[in-house]
């Protein structure tokens, strides 16, 4: 016989532990209706070679949410520590939509058509495979269309660990 476990978790410990879990940090960008869409995102991770599937997870309250949705491609772009600056542009809400991407150097994804960010450790474009609920957030599975990786393989990597942006350096 088992038994139910149960209790509840403090929201705050649980954001301490998982603060103690180093995690690469990723801008994932959208199309709606012509206009690019795009946010930080460290909730992201491989789950198939064969397929070739990824996934992120979307906050329900971002403006994001509905717009990787409602298209069903996006992109994401692993970010350098050189990007630090990028990652907390779009780590922050209320900006301002049609010029959120002004001063970044940006490609036009081959596939999607999705933003990309120059310089990238690596890139990938995506389509829905799959959505889950997960709580206050949608679970993304993307089935991976195109990608590319940026050309200094000895670049820092840009990660998020307790509480922090940090840089992993390379070789």
């Amino acid at each position: 016989m088992t038994t139910d476990p149960g209790g509840s978790i403090d929201s705050g410990e649980f954001r301490t532990a998982m603060g103690r879990f180093a995690s690469g940090i990723t801008i994932m960008s959208t199309l709606q209706d012509g206009v690019a869409h795009a946010m930080t995102a460290n909730a992201f991770t491989s789950v198939s070679l064969d397929p070739p599937l990824v996934l992120v997870c979307v906050d329900h309250g971002v403006r994001m949410h509905d717009a990787v949705l409602d298209c069903g491609y996006w992109a994401l772009s692993v970010l350098s520590d050189a990007h630090r600056e990028i990652a907390e542009r779009f780590a922050k809400s209320g900006r301002d939509l049609y010029r959120q991407f002004d001063g970044i150097a940006t490609q036009t994804g081959p596939k999607t058509g999705c933003t990309l960010i120059e310089g990238a450790l690596s890139w990938l474009e995506c389509r829905t495979w799959a959505t889950y609920p997960g709580g206050d957030h949608t679970i993304v599975v993307g089935e991976v269309l195109s990608l590319g990786t940026g050309p200094a393989s000895d670049a820092s990597a840009l990660i998020y660990y307790a509480g922090g942006y940090r840089a992993l350096k390379g070789r």
